[in-house]
């Protein structure tokens, strides 16, 4: 049946087309992969019926398609139709500042074709079914609340409402937070009654434990209410089914709470409590414990179920993708039917790694916890409930109060906030030992220095034809312990000795030329590094790398000429003195067989080539029979080798005819030495046997010397690279007597060459030769960040004086020699000489190297295809090609290129059809018509890559209509433009080679409708191929040895690797290239290296739940093409687009794996401003995550251990972030309430509450998190075993005396401010960083606009609390216990309130202090207005903080409130405690001090109108009013003072008293605006937030300029800042000051 066969796969081909043609042109609709499919199967059916010309039963034709016949009918009648209901639902939400409930984004548009309810669209689509309908318009009401107008038709959110609540974090992961809940409840049940673990099971005690099940279904019922009341918004668009169910959870878990307790009362006689309660309403009967234990039992049977499915885990896969309704109705109950999902369980191994991994840290973390936190805090607890306090210190409200309840809150409340937060802790711990463990079987820092490299070198070559040379027979690879540390490659070797050495040349020397092209190493470390491209058949041993040869010959020689005369050293001992050094004698052999090569080459005279010949096989014979030393003279042998040496010099020029005679004479005193002093007797021997007396005479006839005679030797030797490269490489190894023990000497290609070759010794798959790889294309979006440095901005200084090229050149001293070098300009050149047309390009493109430039990024990807090239001709070459020593620059030259059938031009074909590279410029179309120099740049990059690719977004005006009306609107394409080729006739000025447009797509709008870097992704998408899709963010760079690993990466696709399923995302380490700069890059490289390394290890394998974190992972193109592309792109929602990506791709039963033996460099941002704005984009995202669809289905649908890996990898990690500055606030403000209420006085005075070592553990905890140690411990943990644990020692004690946990702890707040301001009011955006070099000095003024809200206002009001603390407990508390206690909260206060301006440059320099005081103060007093920045006024910059307050809506705002009434516990307190109210606790005292508060605000609202009304015309009234109210106020202060005996302690209180309650009030009045504002009272809060921020700007300036005054601090910041730097050998401070000294001597002359 072959013609049926046929037919098939043509069918199956038309099909496939017919679904890359709707994708190719579905523009933003390939975020809604059902859509597509739905749009897919009704077409795919109309090309079935057309093709069997099926007939039509409704109209009795032939059945067409319902779209057709019409101009661009698919775009316009099926896509545009649907764009039109995104574009307008995303215009409602693009504002950011809506409830993510009142629009529609793409995952609800696209969940809507989940349902049958989307055949009501039908096909052709109805224009009026409810998909189409639109949200009605918005208004405001008075409280700033966006209102919707009922819309009857619009169908709302589709399956999952996006509401902003805390509430989810519980919500998506109830079942974790029920265990922790349930545990602590058991804990304290078990130290309760005071029993072991042993104890347990005593009836009593088993009896109370097992009322954790009644807090289960309390539990229980809260999540099911709860998904009620988050999803409401939803119900709309829910099936009756998934109505049903949550309506039968709510009944169900209802009814467990109530037959739960009521059992549970029955299993007492006599019950106490809430048991009591219930047996008696219920009635008294016998106890009956078996009927609660069987309630428990029918209780978790649907739990004991999933439990046995867990173990079993292909059979749960089974029944998630089962059909039959049997299966799907026990399912439903367990978890809705949805596309995503299903079958996401791992192998039973990967469940046994993970689940153990779990089970160890849970046992760990649970035995810590009770008996280091909750059990000694247990009779402490007893004692204060059995303690009777009547004496307080303020008016008690509730004095009769039982068990002092407060005190209990107080004291528990931070030891359960840290019970909570501490598992992150065990997880940063175990996650370390884990990650070490793996990586070190994974063979990581295996070769981590020069020295391990040269120990290794040896097996270098059979690594580099094992990993990278395809084998021609396949090889099973080894596994197992005995595979982890075997050196060995089981690879089929290299048939042909001398073509496997080749080989090697080839790939190490492409390499090497790499590191030479990037200007790492200078020209003469290249030659020390490189290998002979030609294999030389007489050289036996393999010709290594002279760099490891280098001073063994003559130290050899040293010590053959030493065994001369000595009777006890023999050949023997020669060689094993030799064979210590494993290269010396590969060194020797090679030079004797080069010596000999040469020798021969040269001599062609009968007489002379009959001694040379007879002196060589004496040698011979004598080495062979092991007594060359008893046989030769050796000590001559340095004459000798002088004579060579000259020789050598010599043939290296090799055109000198009038050198001809020095060649001879050369050869004559050669002769002379061996025939005369190293083997006379031999020699005479052999002219006996001759015959002849034949040497060299006295007499002036040439022709009767040796080699003096016309063809006695070839001099000059006829030209060949083979025969140049071979001298040079000679002169090398007997010339170079210095060690290269320290070549390469920079630091980059040491690190770059170590883990290279280490990683060729990892575990890889087999490389495939280029024809038989999987295809890819990299991706990289681009929107208008440097392209390439421009000469105005190289060389113009900033404020201090430092231009970029200045920089550049003293951090990389060694770049800079060795970039002038290769352009031939002199060492000591400045880049004034640049300036010519001739080298200006040089030094632009030298500088963007070193930057985060895409031209960086564009000349590390395209390392891809010339390694491609390279490969392949290896791949193809017959053994004569590999022989002549083809080199990477004469494969890629247009000379070879243009000939069409050449080996190098088949290469380059290969590799296109391999390789494309795509680089989305969203804006080039705009920028190339305007002029724009970004467009010149691109086009230049375009010219230097031919093969490069570049889309982007083109309008185009179009007009429409007749003459007389003409309408004129924008038509959007998705174009793909190449470099034009250049013809013949064309000059060669670059200026012609202009863009030539491959493709364009018409759009059916605006491309960029939700975020816009996966908006740019996506247009662009459809310009790449092959199988393998790498997305690359533009500050990456590759480079060339990492580039021959990716055939064999991209055979990881082939593989399943938890034997369940192929990957979908193949996850690449990165290496953090930004570190050197100063100390705070160095701390975020460590930082970013620590998670891209043993962070995603880990969450690789075993704990299965990495995801995709951004830039370079490569992607399963066809799988992502099918299932909505390689991010998500909804506004907001998706603010972090990229683990989008990863949270699909699991959910859709994706695989993603991580590979450590190949790493892409990455920028990172070097100032803290910059940090700051990155972690503050990375909070917000996370922020947003935690509302998701994606997080809560991962919640739920993973197992228990692998949703406890997702959470505490994801959001956890921000939420006990959170829990750590939550802590700290509830022990100090439980703290203020003991003290001012005189609690903790009472407490003490009775000695009861003696028990402080669980507070202390508990705030140990807190810091351990607030110093950084999660960060640090990891970090230390990779660098020991990648640098040797020395290096991670020192860099560590380094790191803290720079500070690092400072950063670290100001980081932590930042973390903490922006993602819980983004949970509860919203407000979050993408921040652009800038990736710029941070050495320029930021000024107050924008790092108090910064810093204000996160860090400022918090660490002041920490401040606040921690003071009024020491003041009020001193006098029964040891000032030691305090510090003790509270030094990590001090430690927290200084670094929120001064990080800033300690990591600032020149942050405390007299004359900086001046200037940013002025530039603070103009800020603080300009008026805001429309169109005035919030850079160039205070009030523009109040308001705009307050943005978020306007959209929060109504429980935002309740929230906002009710935290800021914390601010009302100061006066509250403190007045009780003036010296003048010590006699009363009346509650009338607090009401005096609200009315001394309204006279203050009275006074100042007084002040604020008369400056307004009298000030201009009025002037003396005015004045003497002021005064009136200042000698009121000093005669009320007297009074005082005289009267009631007020003191100076009186006054310093009520300042803390009265200063918070002023900012509370502030607060409320800014949530409340729209009342405030319309009570006419907004300027007046205006001028008092006014105040409050003078106050705390000067509270922070103060301390800075009193450091400015010490000079030494300032040096010591910069010591600080730019260790890295000095540690190099460089002078910041000449950075810093020194170029305008040089600025200004050049201008002088």
């Amino acid at each position: 049946m072959p013609s049926i066969q046929q037919e098939i796969q043509q069918r199956k081909l038309l099909y496939m087309g017919l679904y890359l043609l709707i994708w190719g042109e579905a523009a933003n609709l390939r975020f809604m992969p059902e859509c597509i499919c739905y749009i897919y199967h009704n077409m795919a059916f109309e090309l079935y019926s057309t093709l069997a010309g099926n007939v039509s039963p409704l109209t009795g034709e032939n059945v067409k398609p319902a779209y057709g016949g019409e101009k661009e009918a698919f775009l316009n009648k099926v896509v545009t139709p649907i764009y039109d209901v995104i574009a307008k639902e995303a215009e409602i939400g693009k504002d950011e500042k809506l409830k993510h409930s009142q629009w529609r984004n793409y995952d609800d548009l696209n969940e809507y074709f989940w349902s049958d309810n989307c055949f009501n669209l039908g096909w052709p689509m109805r224009a009026d079914a409810d998909f189409f309908c639109l949200p009605s318009l918005f208004h405001h009401d008075r409280n700033g609340d966006n209102k919707r107008l009922h819309n009857n038709k619009w169908i709302g959110k589709i399956n999952f409402v996006e509401r902003r609540s805390f509430w989810h974090i519980f919500r998506s992961f109830d079942r974790m937070w029920s265990f922790f809940i349930l545990c602590l409840q058991a804990m304290v049940i078990i130290a309760w009654n005071g029993s072991s673990l042993s104890g347990i099971f005593r009836m009593g005690v088993f009896k109370e434990i097992l009322s954790i099940f009644i807090t289960a279904a309390i539990f229980k019922l809260g999540q099911a209410l709860l998904d009620i009341f988050l999803s409401w918004e939803a119900r709309g668009t829910m099936s009756f089914h998934v109505q049903l169910r949550y309506i039968l959870k709510v009944i169900s878990a209802s009814a467990w709470v109530m037959i739960l307790p009521i059992c549970y009362a029955y299993t007492w006689k006599n019950p106490s409590g809430l048991s009591k309660s219930i047996k008696n309403w219920i009635g008294g009967h016998d106890p009956q414990p078996s009927l609660y234990i069987l309630a428990v039992v029918i209780y978790l049977s649907p739990n004991i179920l999933a439990a046995l499915l867990f173990l079993f885990p292909f059979i749960r896969r089974r029944l998630e993708r089962s059909n039959y309704k049997i299966i799907a109705l026990m399912m439903w109950w367990s978890q809705p039917r949805l596309y995503v999902g299903r079958g996401m369980h791992e192998s039973v191994f990967s469940l046994f790694e993970y689940t153990m991994f779990w089970v160890l840290l849970i046992i760990t973390k649970l035995a810590f916890s009770y008996f280091i936190e909750i059990k000694p805090l247990i009779q402490p607890t007893k004692d204060i409930m059995r303690t009777s306090i009547t004496t307080y210190e303020w008016h008690e409200f509730f004095p009769r109060a039982k068990n002092n309840i407060g005190v209990l809150i107080a004291l528990w409340s931070p030891i359960v906030l840290v019970y909570f937060m501490d598992t992150q802790i065990w997880y940063a711990i175990f996650s370390t030992l884990f990650g070490g463990i793996y990586g070190a079987f994974r063979r990581l820092g295996e070769i981590r220095t020069l020295g391990m490299l040269r120990s290794r070198f040896e097996s270098l070559p059979r690594a580099f034809n094992a990993r990278l040379i395809p084998s021609e027979t396949p090889t099973t690879a080894k596994k197992g312990l005995k595979a982890a540390f075997s050196h060995k490659f089981t690879g089929t070797p290299i048939s042909n000795k001398e073509t496997g050495a080749t080989k090697f040349a080839q790939l190490w020397n492409g390499i090497i030329s790499s590191f030479r092209e990037e200007d790492l190493i200078s020209d003469s470390e290249k030659d020390l590094l490189l290998v002979p491209y030609w294999a030389d058949r007489d050289l036996e041993p393999i010709q290594w790398p002279p760099f490891l040869l280098a001073s063994k010959i003559p130290i050899a020689l040293d010590m053959a000429k030493d065994s001369h005369g000595k009777e006890m050293i023999k050949d023997k001992e020669l060689k094993k003195r030799l064979s210590t050094d494993n290269y010396m004698g590969d060194a020797v052999c090679e030079c004797y067989a080069s010596f000999k090569n040469v020798i021969k080459q040269m001599v062609t005279g009968k007489n002379e080539k009959e001694d040379v010949n007879f002196i060589f096989s004496e040698v011979d014979k004598h080495i062979a029979e092991g007594d060359l030393i008893t046989s030769f003279n050796l000590s001559a042998l340095p004459t000798l080798f002088d004579h060579f040496v000259k020789l050598l010099n010599i043939l290296k020029d090799n055109n000198k005819e009038v050198e001809r005679d020095n060649v001879v004479i050369i050869f004559q005193d050669m002769h002379e030495v061996t025939t005369r002093d190293i083997m006379a007797e031999q020699y005479q021997t052999y002219l006996d046997l001759k015959g002849t007396t034949q040497g060299r005479y006295d007499g002036d006839e040439k022709k009767d010397q040796l080699f003096a005679a016309d063809g006695a030797i070839i001099f000059p030797l006829p030209e060949s690279d083979a025969w140049r490269e071979k001298i040079k490489r000679f002169s090398l190894l007997l010339t170079v007597k210095e060690s290269a023990m320290d070549v390469p000497t920079n630091l980059e290609a040491r690190r770059r060459i170590s883990f290279f070759s280490n990683s060729l010794f990892m575990d890889m798959p087999d490389a495939p030769k280029v024809r038989n790889m999987l295809s890819f294309s990299v991706l990289t979006p681009y929107y208008q960040e440097d392209v390439l440095f421009s000469k105005m901005a190289l060389e113009d200084p900033n404020e201090d004086g430092v231009s970029i090229i200045f920089y550049l050149r003293k951090i990389y001293p060694d770049e800079w020699k060795n970039f002038l070098e290769r352009i031939g300009q002199p060492v000591d050149s400045g880049e004034e000489i640049f300036w010519s047309d001739e080298l200006e390009e040089h030094l632009r493109l030298w500088a963007s190297y070193r930057g985060q430039t895409l031209t960086r990024t564009v000349r590390g990807m395209m390392y891809y295809r010339k390694a491609l090239v390279l490969q392949a001709f290896l791949d193809m070459a017959q053994e004569k090609d590999l022989m002549e020593g083809l080199k990477v620059s004469d494969l890629l030259s247009e000379e070879y290129s243009k000939v069409e059938r050449s080996l190098p031009a088949q290469c380059q074909a290969v590799a296109d059809m391999k390789f494309s590279y795509v680089v989305s410029c969203q804006n080039y179309g705009n920028q190339k018509r305007s002029g724009d120099p970004i467009a010149q740049d691109i086009l230049r990059l375009m010219t230097t890559y031919p093969s490069l690719r570049v889309a982007y977004i083109d309008e185009v005006e179009q007009t429409s209509g007749d003459n007389a009306k003409k309408m004129s609107n924008k038509v959007y394409y998705s174009a793909l433009a190449k470099v034009a080729a250049s013809r013949s006739d064309d000059s060669i000025d670059s200026a012609q080679n202009l863009d030539q447009v491959i493709y364009r797509i018409k759009l059916p709008g605006r491309a960029i409708l939700g975020e816009g870097k996966p908006e740019n992704q996506n247009h662009a998408i459809i310009f790449t191929r092959g199988e393998g899709l790498q997305t690359i963010d533009m500050n990456q760079d590759n480079y060339m040895e990492e580039a021959f690993k990716m055939r064999n990466l991209l055979q990881e696709f082939l593989t399943k690797h938890d034997g369940v399923r192929h990957p979908s995302i193949l996850g690449v380490r990165e290496h953090i290239f930004t570190g050197s700069v100063s100390s705070l890059a160095w701390f975020m490289s460590n930082q970013e290296t620590s998670f891209v390394t043993i962070g995603q290890r880990l969450l690789a394998n075993p704990l299965k739940v990495r995801f995709h974190y951004g830039h370079p992972d490569v992607f399963d193109r066809l799988f992502h093409l099918t299932r909505g592309g390689i991010s998500k792109a909804s506004k907001t929602i998706n603010l972090s687009e990229d683990i989008f990506a990863g949270f699909n791709s699991t959910l859709r039963e994706g695989n993603v794996t991580h590979h450590e033996y190949i790493q892409v460099g990455k920028g990172r941002d070097m100032g803290l401003n910059q940090i700051s704005m990155f972690e503050a984009k990375i909070a917000n995202g996370n922020g947003e995550q935690t509302l998701s669809r994606d997080l809560y289905r991962l919640g739920h649908r993973f197992d228990f251990f692998r949703m406890l890996s997702c959470y505490f990898t994801t959001i956890g990690f921000y939420v006990n972030n959170m829990a750590t500055v939550l802590s700290v606030y509830v022990f100090l403000y439980g703290r203020l309430y003991l003290v001012l209420s005189g609690l903790e006085k009472g407490l003490a005075n009775r000695k009861k509450l003696v028990h402080n070592e669980p507070l202390q553990v508990a705030l140990a905890s807190q810091s351990f998190i607030q110093l950084g140690f999660l960060m640090t411990l990891p970090m230390m943990v990779e660098i020991g075993l990648e640098r040797g644990f020395g290096t991670a020692l020192s860099d560590f004690i380094l790191m803290q005396l720079q500070l690092a946990s400072v950063f670290f702890t100001f980081a932590l707040g930042t973390k903490t401010h922006y993602y819980g301001r983004t949970l509860l009011h919203g407000g979050a955006e993408y921040r652009a960083t800038g990736r710029g070099f941070v050495v320029f000095h930021a000024k107050f003024a924008d790092n108090y606009r910064l810093y204000s809200r996160s860090h400022f206002v918090k660490g002041l009001e920490l401040m606040l609390l921690l003071v009024v603390y020491q003041i009020f407990a001193e006098t029964y508390r040891s000032t030691m216990a305090y510090i003790f206690i509270t030094v990590s909260m001090w430690f927290m206060v200084g670094t929120w309130l001064f990080a800033p301006f300690l990591f600032n440059p020149s942050g405390f320099e007299w004359q900086k202090i001046i200037d940013d005081w002025t530039d603070w103060k103009k800020w603080i007093s300009n008026r805001g207005g429309i169109g005035v920045s919030h850079e160039k006024s205070w009030e523009s910059w109040w308001e705009r903080e307050q943005e978020h307050l306007r959209h929060t809506g109504m429980r935002g705002i309740i929230v906002e409130i009710v935290l800021a009434l914390r601010f009302f516990v100061y006066q509250y307190g403190l007045i009780y405690h003036l010296n003048i109210t010590k006699k009363t606790k009346s509650v009338l005292v607090y009401g005096v001090s609200w009315l001394v508060i309204f006279a203050i605000l009275l006074v100042m609202k007084t002040v604020s109108v008369g400056r307004r009304k009298f000030s201009a015309r009025f002037q003396l009234v005015f004045r003497l009013i002021k005064g009136l109210i200042f000698l009121t106020f000093i005669s009320i202060l007297i009074t005082l003072i005289a009267l009631p005996h007020m003191t100076v302690q009186d006054i310093v209180v009520c300042v803390f008293a009265f200063t918070p309650t002023g900012w509370g009030m502030l607060l409320i009045a800014q949530a409340c605006k729209p009342l405030v504002k319309s009570a006419g009272f907004w300027g007046s809060v205006k001028a008092l937030a006014r105040g409050y921020e003078i106050i705390m700007g000067l509270a922070l300036f103060a301390p800075i300029a009193f450091l400015a005054w010490f000079p030494f601090v300032s040096e010591f910041q910069s010591r600080m800042l730019f260790n890295q730097a000095f540690s190099r050998g460089l002078q910041i401070s000449r950075i810093l000051g020194a170029h305008r000294k040089d600025r200004a001597s050049r201008v002088k002359e």
